[in-house]
């Protein structure tokens, strides 16, 4: 059956569009770079929505999955560090290789999430394309805040934070809605709202405080669920 292919074609777009990306980043291209990490979003959203809407879940697709956002979220933005790092305000041959750290704890993120059996509708820590998201924007923000992203300092840290939150036990709601009521799904409402107009206002510029708002809004939503 064709239908059965179709999820694990749309994966294999992922990983083709972030190997692309991978290439922008390393030449220094890294809005290039930005922009096939979004189509691989994209991608990497509808393959799982087009596993269960057909009905063709399998441990294949799953594996495949993961090798797939290992390179588009994981390599990719290591890369996009390594590049930054190498501009940065302190030059060094060897300080870029530690933007790889992120790559790292990305393996280790999504090594966690296929094992861990709390994960199956919600994150335990940060997903790696809301983190690779963030790190692509950094080239954007450079435009106005060179002195930020340029200090050597502010990326170590960055990483550090990232690296921290990718294998982190803070509970971070995805955006698999059994219910469409919105009691249930309030928080996750609000968010989608003003990420879209944070977004528009700000673009690029918009995702670190999306992120903030990632957290905050996932924070909310748990303890109200709890009480």
């Amino acid at each position: 059956m064709i239908k059965k292919h179709i999820p694990n074609a749309i994966t294999c777009a992922n990983l083709f569009s972030g190997c692309i990306g991978i290439v922008f980043a390393f030449n220094g291209s890294l809005e290039k770079a930005a922009y096939f990490v979004l189509l691989s979003g994209i991608f990497d959203f509808f393959d799982g929505l087009a596993a269960r809407a057909l009905n063709v879940k399998s441990t294949i697709g799953k594996e495949l999955d993961s090798l797939a956002d290992m390179v588009s979220f994981g390599l990719l933005p290591g890369a996009v560090l390594f590049k930054l790092l190498q501009a940065s305000d302190y030059p060094s041959e060897y300080l870029p290789y530690l933007g790889f750290i992120i790559t790292v704890f990305s393996a280790l993120r999504l090594a966690k999430f296929n094992v861990d059996n709390r994960q199956t509708e919600d994150f335990i820590g940060l997903n790696t394309p809301m983190n690779t998201l963030l790190i692509v924007s950094l080239p954007f923000i450079n435009r106005d805040y060179p002195a930020v992203i340029g200090s050597t300092l502010f990326l170590l840290a960055l990483i550090a934070l990232l690296s921290w939150l990718l294998i982190s036990e803070i509970k971070i709601f995805s955006f698999k809605l059994n219910k469409l009521g919105w009691h249930q799904n309030r928080f996750k409402y609000m968010f989608i709202i003003a990420s879209v107009l944070l977004a528009v206002v700000l673009k690029f510029v918009a995702v670190p405080l999306i992120l903030i708002l990632y957290i905050s809004f996932s924070i909310i939503h748990f303890r109200k669920i709890k009480t």
